[in-house]
């Protein structure tokens, strides 16, 4: 497991129709503050203001096709040759990092290959590091710096 030491808040959040709006700075628009957006916010800004992750090289909610399915990565991390290199998962923080949520990425990552994939929950956060040449998965005790 990875501890995360989060930035302070310094979100701009607002009450529209009974609903809590944050402004994603990243994708430059307004959204609705779910608690998996609260995880997702916060881990973007430990990105970017902790790890110094070019905010440029970021895309939030990628659509991809599983079969026929539509999924969304929350967050897809690319290289400086703009070739997907992680992909993070963000589930909201009373949701426990299982098999069933790794399993959820390793899925994304067939479609999407990447040389890491991320999972956290805003409390606990795993990372696995793609080892090419054996065909496996190992985990990493910290997040890669950026390429």
């Amino acid at each position: 497991m990875i501890f995360i030491d989060f930035p302070a808040p310094d979100f701009k959040i607002v009450r529209e129709n009974g609903r809590d709006i944050i402004f994603d700075r990243y994708r430059k628009k307004n959204v609705i503050l779910t608690p998996e957006e609260w995880v997702r916010q916060n881990f973007l800004n430990y990105l970017v203001k902790t790890l110094g992750y070019p905010a440029s090289l970021i895309g939030i909610e990628k659509e991809i096709h599983l079969g026929e399915l539509k999924k969304r990565c929350d967050i897809v991390v690319y290289n400086r040759n703009t070739q997907p290199w992680m992909i993070v998962e963000c589930k909201e923080m009373n949701v426990p990092l299982t098999q069933a949520v790794l399993e959820q990425i390793v899925r994304y990552h067939m479609v999407l290959p990447t040389a890491y994939l991320v999972i956290t929950n805003g409390v606990n956060t795993w990372c696995c590091q793609h080892m090419e040449e054996e065909q496996q998965w190992r985990f990493i005790q910290q997040l890669p710096a950026h390429l």
